[in-house]
């Protein structure tokens, strides 16, 4: 079958798999994470997707999805106005309607061939599973500074008590069941970095369990992550996680996105 023809045939049928990439001010680093994330889902076996969130972008961001090509992997432009990466991801896994979905950071510094790995284990019927770079198998070049690293560490040590056997709640690089993704993300209240934190606790809360995998991960140029300037506004979410967690079940009648002050953006 002629390549045009494959490509129409997948992309008449629904997605078994959605992948979703938070963006902010990403005309840099967006195409050529896109090239390679759908050269990588369209080697795969059955249809997929691919939206992109322009997370108020004040440069080409939106536009370049906008013209994105026509492709046997199609890639779609979802806006939202919310500020934060936790409430761009928020508003991708609504939007999508595949059985099993995911979400990856634009810059893909996370090796693509742990797409198949977490696949595979969604099939078997793990409902999280998401990478880790501080797995003893993972392959991890990390150039950032010494202050970075010793802040991670103090981030993961807090996390833990949030998500108990999660040896890294943030690398961008999950992927989950459906259903359990988008029944999350509808409860999901913290717009900023220390997002992952508590859509992997409330997944836990439904009693889904969080597989770790290796990853092969690269540094790659271009974080907006600063200890300096972000530092208290993580702490300051990661404490009303706690507390939203904490007292939730006397208030599960108010349901409904309602952002906290100042959030903490992009990495």
């Amino acid at each position: 079958m002629p390549p045009s023809l494959q490509g129409d045939e997948r992309t008449s049928r629904r997605p078994l798999l959605e992948i979703v990439i938070p963006a902010y001010n990403e005309e840099g680093r967006l195409p050529g994470g896109l090239l390679q994330l759908c050269a990588k889902l369209a080697r795969m076996p059955f249809p997929t997707a691919v939206t992109v969130v322009d997370n108020n972008s004040t440069d080409a961001t939106a536009e370049i999805v906008r013209t994105w090509p026509r492709g046997p992997v199609p890639v779609r432009l979802v806006e939202c106005p919310i500020p934060g990466k936790g409430a761009a991801v928020r508003a991708g896994l609504l939007q999508t309607r595949a059985p099993f979905v995911g979400f990856c950071d634009a810059d893909m510094a996370t090796d693509l061939d742990a797409i198949d790995v977490a696949f595979g284990l969604l099939l078997t019927g793990e409902r999280v599973v998401v990478g880790s770079r501080a797995h003893a198998f993972s392959d991890v070049e990390n150039r950032h500074s010494r202050i970075r690293e010793l802040g991670a560490v103090g981030f993961r040590s807090l996390a833990k008590v949030l998500v108990r056997g999660v040896s890294d709640t943030q690398c961008g690089f999950k992927f989950f069941d459906g259903p359990l993704a988008r029944e999350v993300a509808a409860r999901l209240r913290t717009p900023g970095f220390a997002f992952d934190v508590e859509l992997l606790a409330r997944c836990a809360e439904r009693g889904a369990g969080i597989h770790e995998i290796p990853v092969q991960w690269r540094d790659m140029p271009g974080s907006r992550f600063s200890p300096a300037r972000h530092s208290a506004g993580i702490l300051l979410e990661l404490g009303r996680i706690w507390l939203t967690l904490r007292t939730e079940p006397r208030t599960a009648a108010r349901p409904g996105w309602e952002p906290p002050l100042d959030p903490v953006g992009y990495p």
